[in-house]
């Protein structure tokens, strides 16, 4: 599902919003968690799933096409790891 189809499975089962209305308050959840996540904190949504930011230290990769050796630089990385009622209903329980 991508974001366009979630504003309107919304909008269609909650017919007295507006459209309009649904896309800002998707977008607005959406840019709340990249916010937090930015800031380093972690998002957590119960029953589906905890957002974190990890980071990945400084290290020597290889380049696949020459294999020369490059540097690698710190990087900050999400993190999602899901709920219990998430994975168990995904797999069925």
């Amino acid at each position: 599902m991508i974001r366009s189809e979630l504003i309107q499975k919304i909008a269609d089962e909650n017919p007295h919003l507006y459209q309009r209305d649904v896309e800002r308050i998707v977008n607005t959840i959406f840019s709340e968690i990249t916010d937090a996540m930015a800031s380093g904190n972690r998002v957590e949504l119960r029953g589906f799933g905890a957002f974190s930011v990890k980071q990945r230290d400084a290290r020597t990769g290889r380049n696949p096409r020459t294999g020369e050796s490059v540097h690698v630089e710190e990087k900050h990385v999400p993190f999602f790891k899901t709920g219990k009622l998430l994975r168990d209903r995904l797999n069925g329980k």
